[in-house]
C-alpha cells in the first residue's frame, strides 16, 4: 500500500497539479490538508474518476482536510471534541487500516495567542487519539504538524531556535503525540538529517535548499512493522505553480 500526506495550499488552485500527480504515483490513501473549500465547493468529479472514494472536512477560505482512497473509505469521523469547529482533523476506517489526516495550527509567533491555541489544538489531540484509537490498529496519521521534531529536521538550527515550528514546547507537544503509541515513520526508517517537506514562496527557501520538516505520518506498531519505504517526492515540488509543500510518502506492505 502506498500512503501520502501533502498540504495541497487550496485543491481547487492545485488541482491540475494534484490530478497528474494522483495518475503518475497512484497513491492508495491519500490525506490532504489546506484543501480551502467548503465541502460543495471540493472537486470530487474529476478525482472520483481516478477511482478514488472521498472523505472531505472543509470550510470556506482556510483549513479543510480531505482523505481519498482507492479502497473505500467507512465510518468517517470530522473534528474532535474541543477543536473550536475547525476543519481540520477527519479520520475513516479504509479496510483493516484506520487512516486519519490533521492540520495543526500554524501558531504565527511563539507568545501570541494563536500559539497558545496550537498547543492546546497539540493537547485535545493527544486526548482524543488516546482515548479513540487503539495501538493495537493499523493506524496512519498523516498531516502538516507544523513542528519540527528536532534540528534535523531543520536547515539551520540556530536561525530557528525557540522560533515558531520549532519551539521546544511545540516539539514537547508533538513528542507527546508520540506517546499515545505512534511513531514517526520517517525517522525510524531514514534518520538522516536534511529531509525537508515544506519551503517558504518569500525567501525561494526550495531554490536555496532552505526548509523544514513540518508534514509527518505517525504509525501505530502494528502499521509501523509494515513500513518499507519513505520518500518526499521532491519532484512534484519542482513543477509549475506547486504548493509550498512536498507530497511524503510511505510504502507499506498490505
Amino acid at each position: 500500500m502506498l500512503f501520502a500526506t501533502w498540504n495541497v495550499n487550496s485543491v481547487r488552485a492545485r488541482l491540475p497539479r494534484l490530478l497528474a500527480w494522483l495518475e503518475s504515483r497512484r497513491p492508495d490513501v491519500v490525506c490532504l490538508q489546506e484543501t480551502k473549500c467548503l465541502d460543495e465547493q471540493f472537486p470530487s468529479e474529476p478525482i472520483e474518476e481516478l477511482g478514488y472514494s472521498i472523505a472531505h472536512f472543509g470550510q470556506k477560505t482556510y483549513n479543510g482536510v480531505a482523505l481519498l482512497a482507492r479502497r473505500g473509505l467507512e465510518d468517517v469521523r470530522r473534528g474532535f471534541p474541543g477543536d473550536r469547529g475547525e476543519a481540520r482533523f477527519i479520520a475513516a476506517q479504509c479496510e483493516d487500516w484506520l487512516v486519519a489526516s490533521v492540520y495543526v495550527v500554524n501558531g504565527q509567533e511563539v507568545g501570541a495567542d494563536k500559539y497558545a491555541f496550537k498547543l492546546d489544538f497539540m493537547e485535545r489531540l493527544r486526548q482524543h487519539l488516546a482515548e479513540r484509537f487503539d495501538p493495537a490498529e493499523k493506524l496512519l496519521l498523516g498531516g502538516d504538524f507544523n513542528v519540527t521534531f528536532d534540528d534535523r529536521d531543520v536547515y539551520d538550527p540556530e536561525l530557528w531556535r525557540e522560533k515558531i515550528l520549532c519551539s521546544s514546547a511545540e516539539r514537547r507537544a508533538l513528542a507527546g503525540l508520540v506517546e499515545v503509541g505512534l511513531a514517526d515513520a520517517l525517522r525510524q526508517l531514514d534518520p538522516r538529517p536534511g529531509i525537508y517537506t515544506w519551503w517558504d514562496f518569500r525567501t525561494r527557501g526550495f531554490q536555496r535548499g532552505q526548509g523544514l520538516r513540518i508534514d509527518h505520518v505517525l504509525a501505530s506498531a502494528p502499521a509501523l512493522a509494515r513500513a518499507r519505504e519513505v520518500e518526499v517526492d521532491l519532484e512534484e515540488r519542482r513543477q509549475d505553480k506547486p504548493s509550498d509543500h512536498a507530497p511524503l510518502l510511505l510504502r507499506l506492505e498490505d
